[in-house]
């Protein structure tokens, strides 16, 4: 397809768009689905007339965007005719002057469905409120739970839109890869989109992390021939013995995607180059009946074992028990031929097509019903359990979602042998309420292999649990603490609310003769800062909190917040937009920050224009965020660290896009070391940081066991470029320096 430029004629724009709709044909002609052209041609006339005149930021014609929607529909999820209808569509309802309506008398009821369910949930799961957010994202599973394909086109939504984040200003780009690091991409992973799931990790972190990205891809592409050349070796003797066999297979070799190896490097704190399982093997094989699919499976494992060393720990069979969202394979992890681990994945070609389609889009809507959608229905089933009762704090229900929909999971087993999924950390009190509601309510303990188990006690995959119950038992609130599944956790919380009235009412009478006690005025100021204190929505929850001794508002507190408008609040309540200290002149007001434009940060000036929050201390070379607080003060945060996360979902219209605008040796690091101890080691590395490397240490902390010391010392940096060097130097120059790497 010809490239967009801005310098083309409407007649040349025609042509480019004409070609992009015969590429989304092409596609679906060649699939095995049944051929619908006439109501595709329909929709896409249709979707064409209805955003004529309408341009994307980019400035190409908006329908390209519904095309390339389309595309990814039919070629990356496989998709049929009324999926690619409804992606044409999607933002025909959201954007023109059409309705619902309009597109059922067109299209029928099913394509105006799902274009509705896509309507509902276009603003994105956030918003500028986070009452907003949960709303929203509530709307996505409600859709979801009636016809997967809403959040299957949804997602092939959010995939173009991140291929093209680029024309998008930095500040969008961060909070749109930010909701896309913390929804989309696991609930690709939940539903066995693999492939998107990794493209959209890779999207976001490119425009997060792009320094670090580009840094990572270069030292991919410098190792790919060396990797090549392993590979082959690696897999050489098992090509013989498939060959021998009369296997019809191929075999791939993949590197892990640039997110998921920054992440390695994040959390063991090590270099690109230790990061051992950097490429897998996956090996897919032709099979024609069904029930030899595990035996070859395990016939090829004996290929590798013969050869190869083993891992013992990392064998995972997905072949007799698969994931929830349907994914099948058997995993091994073997040694190459130069001392690093390699992961194998067997997969048939079906369980291979499953795995890149995703289980629900691939059986369910393409080869019709299966009978392993059961596991699916049961996913469906727990979102609805969701849905029954949610949470009134928006980011407290999507924390619920994240913890337990995209969790790795755990299989149990009745006394009876039925077989049980449970999010990972699920205890014998989450057991309890998935079989029933009134087995959690009176459940007192468990039992596991003849012994007794507290409820509170977390479960692992293979254990057969009997629930033992009173009926004198009764749910306590402490309980909440020993569920982890999203189940346990809403049946809990709805016998709970039995008694809210109550509660509420003797909450409001503790709140009121507080006030009146220490004379203070119940103003809507006083209350609103306490609910946004404690992400709350309404008056009755605070009560709630008072009346469960969740909170305990002193009449200092009280005071204070009748007292002041300015920050003097933060103070007394965490609100992470109020500035550190309290302002000494409330005239004092500033020019408000330009959100639009990347924010300049000067470390070297006498008084910073900036604010560094406790949580992550970033330094100048890390990658930051700012956040604009309630006196347009700018509070920086790193991009990698979680609280940014919870912010960029929380306030996204705070959200400024920041760089580095100089150094000052003011900043504070710490650096973790490891190594062989020896008479004088100690003298040496602090010798080497001070003298040589004329670095100021502020704290320092040895522990030496036996042959092996691990030290920590505090340094007084100007950027991370020193940081790097003091390690670089470290490993170097001090004999029986093993490790040298930054911890904070």
């Amino acid at each position: 397809m010809v490239e967009y430029n801005k310098n083309m004629t409407p007649e040349e724009e025609d042509r480019m768009i004409e070609e992009a709709y015969q590429e989304v044909l092409q596609a679906y002609l060649a699939s095995n689905h049944r051929k619908k052209v006439e109501i595709i041609e329909r929709a896409f006339r249709f979707a064409k007339s209805a955003h004529k005149g309408v341009r994307r930021r980019s400035g190409e014609p908006y329908i390209l965007h519904p095309i390339a929607v389309a595309k990814i529909v039919i070629s990356e999820l496989g998709l049929g005719s009324t999926s690619i209808c409804a992606a044409f569509l999607h933002d025909v309802v959201e954007d023109t002057e059409f309705t619902k309506e309009d597109i059922e008398a067109s299209f029928g009821e099913k394509i105006a469905s799902i274009v509705e369910g896509l309507t509902k949930i276009s603003g994105g799961i956030f918003g500028d409120k986070a009452s907003l957010q949960a709303e929203n994202f509530r709307k996505l599973l409600l859709s979801m739970s009636t016809d997967i394909r809403v959040v299957l086109i949804k997602m092939a939504d959010r995939l173009h839109n991140m291929r093209t984040l680029g024309s998008m200003r930095p500040e969008k780009q961060y909070k749109i890869a930010g909701e896309t690091l913390y929804v989309y991409a696991p609930l690709a992973h939940r539903l066995g989109l693999y492939k998107i799931k990794d493209e959209l990790e890779d999207l976001a972190f490119k425009y997060e992390h792009p320094q670090k990205y580009a840094e990572i891809m270069a030292k991919v592409s410098e190792s790919e021939s060396h990797r090549e050349e392993i590979v082959e070796e690696f897999v050489g003797p098992v090509r013989e013995k498939l060959d021998a066999a009369g296997f019809k297979y191929e075999i791939k070799a993949r590197v892990k995607s640039a997110y998921s190896i920054y992440n390695k490097m994040e959390t063991k704190k090590i270099p690109f180059e230790e990061i051992y399982d950097i490429y897998a093997v996956r090996v897919i094989f032709e099979n024609d009946d069904d029930a030899m699919e595990r035996i070859r499976c395990w016939e090829i494992y004996t290929f590798f074992t013969d050869g190869h060393k083993v891992h013992p720990e990392r064998l995972r069979d997905w072949t007799s028990t698969p994931k929830a969202n349907g994914y099948r394979a058997l995993h091994l992890t073997a040694m190459g031929p130069d001392g690093k681990w390699i992961e194998v994945q067997i997969r048939s070609r079906k369980m291979d097509e499953i795995a890149e389609l995703g289980y629900a889009a691939h059986w369910k809507y393409k080869t019709g019903v299966h009978e392993d959608d059961t596991e699916l229905d049961k996913w469906m089933n727990t979102i609805k359990d969701i849905l029954a009762n949610p949470e009134p704090n928006a980011i407290d229900f999507l924390d619920t979602i994240k913890l337990n929909l995209f969790s790795a999971e755990i299989y149990v087993f009745t006394p009876k042998g039925d077989l049980i999924t449970l999010p990972a950390g699920s205890t014998v009190l989450d057991m309890a309420f998935a079989i029933h509601s009134q087995l959690g309510t009176h459940c007192i303990a468990g039992k596991i292999n003849h012994r007794l188990v507290p409820i509170s006690y977390k479960l692992d995959s293979g254990d057969q649990v009997e629930i033992i119950t009173s009926e004198s038992q009764t749910p306590q609130p402490e309980w909440m603490q020993f569920c982890n599944s999203a189940k346990a956790q809403n049946r809990l919380r709805a016998i709970l609310r039995k008694d809210r009235k109550h509660l509420v009412e003797r909450g409001k009478k503790l709140f009121e003769e507080l006030m009146v006690r220490e004379g203070i005025t119940d103003t809507q100021s006083v209350i609103t800062r306490l609910l946004g204190n404690y992400h709350l929505s309404q008056r009755e929850d605070l009560y709630l909190m008072l009346a469960n001794d969740e909170i305990n508002l002193s009449a200092k507190q009280l005071k204070d917040l009748n007292k002041s408008r300015s920050s003097l609040l933060s103070k007394i309540l965490r609100n992470p937009f109020s500035s550190k200290k309290a302002e000494q002149d409330a005239d004092n007001t500033r020019t408000p920050v330009n959100r639009k434009e990347i924010y300049v940060l000067h470390p070297d000036e006498d008084k910073p224009n900036y604010k560094l929050d406790s949580c992550c201390q970033p330094i100048p070379g890390d990658d930051v965020l700012g956040f604009v607080d309630d006196n347009e003060e700018v509070i920086v945060h790193k991009v990698s660290c979680p609280e940014t996360m919870r912010l960029k979902s929380s306030f996204g219209s705070r959200l400024v896009a920041t760089k580095w605008g100089g150094v000052a040796d003011k900043f504070l690091a710490t650096i973790s070391v490891d190594g062989i101890d020896r008479h004088g080691i100690l003298e040496e590395i602090t010798s080497v940081v001070s003298r040589d490397l004329d670095v100021n240490i502020r704290g320092l902390n040895i522990n030496a066991k036996q042959a092996v010391f691990h030290c920590e010392i505090t340094v007084q940096i100007d950027n991370t470029e020193t940081v790097d060097n003091i390690c670089r130097v470290l490993k170097d120059k001090v004999k029986g320096v093993k490790f040298a790497k930054r911890i904070s």
